[in-house]
């Protein structure tokens, strides 16, 4: 009989109850892949997206979730890079079904890497998913370089703290948008300049800017256009092709892009690497159990969250 786990299930799409605590089969690793006793998992705007119908999963029953921190429990066939007892973490299979809110997770070991030694599991668990978007947009889409100015969204969020900071060790003049509440702990991450998007239109408070990574979602993008220099770059989450926004966007020399994050082994490394430097570090807001996945739904969704919620496990 296949060992068993418990694991946060849910049978329909809707609200935060849907999910259950139930237990379940444990998966078993396939070649390539190890099997890893989570510690924490990460919760991201995207698990509750997808938890209500929302998102790209369509088919139930589902286990929302995909960044894990962990332990590893069993190595396949193929293996090279971990053993057991090795200490990983990672944003396995999205945006497939991953199954994070659960005991045990089954992933393909290069979608994993080594947990940074200077953090927790629960810190790692809250690094994946949010470090890999902003390492994704900031070094591989927008390429940034030393001295140029970048406009982070959100700032005070769970990418937005990790983009501030990685976009400060690549060299680059940081400005963040938060309200006035959350400047101290913006500033503190090492952004140069806030703007408190409450009293000003940051758009109209900034310029010459050579990337703007606006993570908001449901916002006019086209907004950011005169505030950003011909030859730079306008990172939006929006989904789907805005022809107004990219018309006026070439017209000014200004590429757009709508990145969708991919699990990076080697994007891990480097965010661990630079955890483990001082130069990286996750804010964690609230760490509840497994069996309360609903509450952090709950919060999440509330919004106004500093940095990262995690599960438990």
């Amino acid at each position: 009989m296949p060992a068993s786990m418990l694991s946060i299930r849910q049978e329909t799409f809707g609200g935060p109850e849907v999910m259950r605590l139930v237990e379940r089969d444990r998966p078993e690793p396939m070649g390539t892949e190890v099997l890893v006793r989570v510690h924490a998992a990460g919760v991201n705007p995207v698990d509750w997206v997808t938890r209500a119908g929302d998102g790209l999963l369509q088919s139930l029953p589902l286990t929302v979730g995909w960044d894990v921190s962990g332990v590893v429990e069993e190595a396949g066939l193929g293996v090279t890079r971990f053993v057991p007892g090795d200490e990983v973490f990672g944003m396995p299979w999205f945006p497939r079904e991953a199954g994070a809110y659960a005991q045990y997770v089954a992933a393909p070991s290069r979608q994993l890497a080594r947990k940074p030694a200077a953090a927790t599991h629960a810190e790692a668990a809250g690094l994946p998913l949010a470090g890999l978007t902003a390492w994704q947009v900031l070094v591989d889409n927008a390429a940034v370089q030393p001295g140029q100015r970048v406009l982070i969204t959100a700032a005070a969020g769970g990418v937005g703290h990790l983009a501030v900071q990685i976009a400060k060790a690549l060299g680059a003049h940081v400005t963040g948008t938060a309200r006035a509440a959350k400047h101290d702990f913006v500033r503190a991450l090492g952004a140069d300049d806030v703007v408190d998007y409450t009293t000003t239109d940051p758009a109209a408070a900034v310029a010459d800017l050579d990337v703007v990574f606006d993570s908001l979602v449901g916002q006019d993008a086209v907004g950011w256009l005169p505030a950003i220099r011909p030859g730079g770059v306008l990172v939006s989450f929006d989904p789907g092709d805005d022809p107004v926004l990219t018309e006026r966007a070439a017209g000014r020399g200004i590429r757009v892009a709508t990145p969708l994050v991919e699990p990076d082994g080697h994007g891990l490394e480097a965010l661990a690497g630079l955890v483990d430097a001082g130069r990286l570090r996750v804010e964690i807001e609230r760490v509840l159990p497994l069996a309360q996945a609903p509450e952090a739904h709950a919060i999440s969704e509330a919004g106004r969250t500093r940095g990262k919620i995690v599960l438990e496990v």
